[in-house]
């Protein structure tokens, strides 16, 4: 087994940008979407409790066309939001790009 090892979120306020590079991380098939399972991972790293059914709610509170995936700027910002209110990460701006 391999051992892989992540960047960790940067502590205190976190720009999108910082946010959005970490969790880029965890995209391990490189489609530029992020699935529950690739969340789940990202939450794991965080040491996050139930990272699974947060992971699950935070896809179900970010995918607005229901694919299953987390996609494009507008789904992205509604994941920042629900880590923001649910994950008690500190985003200095909710911004689109």
């Amino acid at each position: 087994m391999a051992f892989v090892r992540y960047r960790a979120l940067p502590q205190g306020e976190v720009t999108v940008e910082e946010f959005r590079a970490w969790l880029a991380q965890f995209d391990t098939n490189r489609d530029g979407r992020i699935s529950k399972e690739e969340l789940q991972n990202a939450l794991r790293s965080l040491d996050v409790w139930f990272a699974w059914w947060k992971a699950r709610r935070g896809v179900r509170a970010a995918d607005a066309n229901r694919d299953g995936r987390v996609d494009g700027d507008d789904e992205v910002g509604r994941l920042f939001a629900y880590a923001q209110r649910n994950l008690h990460v500190k985003i200095t701006q909710l911004g689109y790009y």
